[in-house]
């Protein structure tokens, strides 16, 4: 009881400390907002913080709504370190005024789909990896018996893991589906074609199809 308590307190500390990491990120977003007068997602380096801080937001929500899924936060917050770091050392851009290519409402319209997408696609492909794990394992050893005290065994129960992982891919889809939407009339209006097969268009039109497929 007494262990059950402590580990309770410091999950709960930990989701607090997340919580805090993720209001100094988004006061980085809100800043560079201020100094450009601009939304912040005007290159990569800006769309990829983003990202990431709806990633860490959606995980926040999952694990303050489901508190068994809180154990798969070093997870979802090491890929987010770690995709930080990357953005930082490969992405960075001082902030600025837009390229003429993106001064367009349908920046805020179509780029701000595609990063909520991005981040809640994020939790749902941590727990999907995690799920495969966690199924390996229990193949490995059925029944009530457990050995070892290794990765798979803290995890949460699998059927856990693939609710989770299903429920994000279904908020996260439609948003994803109306981004490629937007991105195709975007394309219209400053192109004069809807579509171009172009990479950025053939990777979005996979992963929907690839998230489709899952659902």
């Amino acid at each position: 009881g007494e262990h059950v308590a402590s580990t309770r307190r410091w999950g709960l500390a930990g989701l607090a400390l997340t919580a805090l990491g993720a209001v100094l990120h988004a006061g980085v977003l809100v800043s560079r907002s201020a100094a450009t007068g601009r939304v912040p997602w005007g290159n990569m380096y800006e769309f990829g913080t983003a990202s990431v801080l709806i990633g860490v937001v959606a995980y926040i929500v999952v694990a303050t709504r489901v508190p068994g899924v809180r154990r798969i936060g070093a997870f979802v917050l090491g890929l987010a370190v770690f995709g930080l770091v990357l953005i930082g050392l490969y992405l960075y851009a001082a902030a600025g005024p837009l390229i003429a290519a993106l001064r367009s409402d349908w920046l805020a319209v179509h780029v701000s789909a595609a990063i909520v997408s991005f981040g809640i696609f994020m939790v749902s492909g941590v727990a999907s990896a995690l799920y495969l794990v966690k199924v390996r394992h229990d193949k490995r050893f059925p029944g009530e018996v457990r050995r070892g005290d290794g990765l798979a065994v803290k995890l949460p129960a699998a059927a856990v893991l693939d609710r989770v992982a299903h429920r994000t891919a279904v908020f996260g889809f439609p948003i994803w589906t109306f981004a490629v939407i937007a991105g195709a009339i975007w394309a219209e209006s400053a192109w004069g074609r809807f579509w171009g097969w172009d990479p950025k268009e053939t990777w979005a039109f996979i992963a929907w199809v690839v998230y489709a497929a899952y659902l």
